[in-house]
C-alpha cells in the first residue's frame, strides 16, 4: 500500500487535515501502529491514545478536539477504516480467474459470467451459479442448488442438493449447508432415521463463518434472513428461521424449529430450546441456556436464561453465599450457646 492522505481522504469520503501529500504505506490499530500506518479512533474518550499513538496519520470523528497529528475527519472511523482495510486486503489477495481443469461439473449447470470454480471443486446436476460468484477448491455443490451473483464460497464448503443462496453471500471453510436434520423415531428401541426432505433457504448479503452447520427442514425450509451474521462453529438446526440482520457468536447452537426474530444477537456459547421464539433486538448474553421464549426488546442471561435485572440480583446473592454460610453458622453457634443456658 502507498497512498497519500489526501487519496485515502476522498476514497473514505473525508477531509485531511496536515500534510496532505504524506505517504502512507500501512494500516494498524491505534496502539500497535508505527510510522508510515494510518490508524482510527472512534470515540473522543480515548483521545489521550491520539497523542501516544506513533501512527502517522489517524482517521478520527468530525467533532475531534484540535490536534498536530494528521487526521482525515469523517462521520463514522470505523466504517472508513474498514472500507481502507478492505481495500487493501482486495488489493493484496489472489483471486482465481476461470473453471480450473480439475473441477468436475455437469452439462446441464448453469453458469452466469465470471464464475470462478478452483481446483476439485464438484458441482451437481442442475445447479445455478449467477455472475461473478468464486468458488475456491475442495467445494461440493449439490444437484438443483442456486448460488447468486458475486458470492464468496471459499475451501471444502459443503452446500447439498436444492439449498437456494442469495446475492453477495460469504462462505468461509469447512462449513456444511443443507445437512440432514437430526430426526429419529423411537421404533420398539430403536431409532429410526426420519427423512429430511425440506431444504435452507440464506438472503442476500449473510456471512457464514467457518465449520458452521444449517440443517436442511423436515419439510418447507430452514431460514436464514438477509445480512445476517453467523460466526465459526455455530450449529443451526432443521425448520430454524433467523430473521434479518441478526448476529451468532461463536458454538451456540439453536434447536429446531426455533425463531429468531430481526436483529437479534446471540453471545458465545448459547444454548436455544427447540420450537421457541426469540424477539426482535433481543439479546442473549454469552453461556446462557435458553428453555422458553422471549419477548422483544430484551436482555437475558444466566442459565437458564433470566432477563438481565434479576440475573444481575442473582448473581450478587450468589457470591455473598460464603458470607451467609458463615453468618449462618454463627448464630447456629449461638444458638446453640443460649439453649444449653436455658437448661441450666
Amino acid at each position: 500500500m502507498q497512498k497519500t492522505l489526501q487519496e485515502i481522504a476522498q476514497l473514505v469520503d473525508g477531509k485531511a487535515r496536515g500534510d496532505k501529500d504524506l505517504v502512507i504505506t500501512g494500516i494498524s490499530g491505534i496502539k500497535e501502529a508505527r510510522e508510515g500506518d494510518i490508524t482510527f479512533l472512534a470515540n473522543n474518550k480515548y483521545f489521550s491514545l491520539l497523542e501516544k499513538t506513533q501512527a502517522s496519520a489517524v482517521i478520527v470523528p468530525l467533532d475531534v478536539a484540535e490536534t498536530k497529528k494528521n487526521v482525515i475527519k469523517v462521520e463514522n472511523p470505523s466504517v472508513a477504516f474498514a472500507r481502507l482495510a478492505s481495500e487493501i486486503l482486495e488489493a493484496q489477495t489472489y483471486q482465481p480467474k476461470g473453471i480450473h481443469p480439475t473441477a468436475i461439473i455437469a452439462e446441464d449447470v448453469v453458469l452466469g459470467e465470471n464464475v470462478v470454480v478452483g481446483p476439485h471443486t464438484v458441482i451437481e446436476k442442475q445447479a445455478k451459479i449467477k455472475d461473478n460468484t468464486v468458488i475456491y477448491s475442495g467445494c461440493f455443490v449439490g444437484a438443483k442448488t442456486e448460488i447468486g451473483a458475486e458470492c464468496l464460497i471459499y475451501p471444502n464448503v459443503v452446500i447439498r442438493e436444492r439449498i437456494s443462496i442469495g446475492n453477495r453471500v460469504i462462505i468461509h471453510p469447512g462449513t456444511v449447508i443443507g445437512s440432514d436434520g437430526f430426526g429419529f423415531a423411537k421404533v420398539d428401541g430403536v431409532h429410526q432415521k426420519i427423512p429430511q426432505v425440506g431444504t435452507v433457504i440464506i438472503e442476500d448479503d449473510v456471512e457464514i463463518g467457518s465449520n458452521v452447520t444449517i440443517d436442511r427442514a423436515r419439510f418447507d425450509k430452514t431460514f436464514i434472513g438477509q445480512g445476517t451474521k453467523i460466526d465459526n462453529l455455530v450449529q443451526i438446526a432443521h425448520n430454524v428461521v433467523i430473521g434479518k440482520h441478526c448476529l451468532i457468536i461463536s458454538q451456540s447452537g439453536i434447536s429446531g424449529s426455533t425463531t429468531l426474530e430481526d436483529r437479534v444477537i446471540l453471545a458465545g456459547q448459547v444454548g436455544i430450546a427447540g420450537h421457541l421464539t426469540i424477539g426482535e433486538n433481543s439479546v442473549v448474553a454469552a453461556k446462557s441456556g435458553v428453555p422458553k421464549s422471549i419477548p422483544p426488546n430484551t436482555v437475558v442471561f444466566g442459565y437458564p436464561a433470566k432477563p438481565q435485572g434479576v440475573a444481575l440480583r442473582l448473581n450478587a446473592i450468589i457470591q455473598r453465599l460464603p458470607t451467609y454460610v458463615k453468618t449462618i453458622k454463627e448464630l447456629e453457634r449461638k444458638v446453640k450457646e443460649l439453649q444449653e443456658r436455658s437448661e441450666k
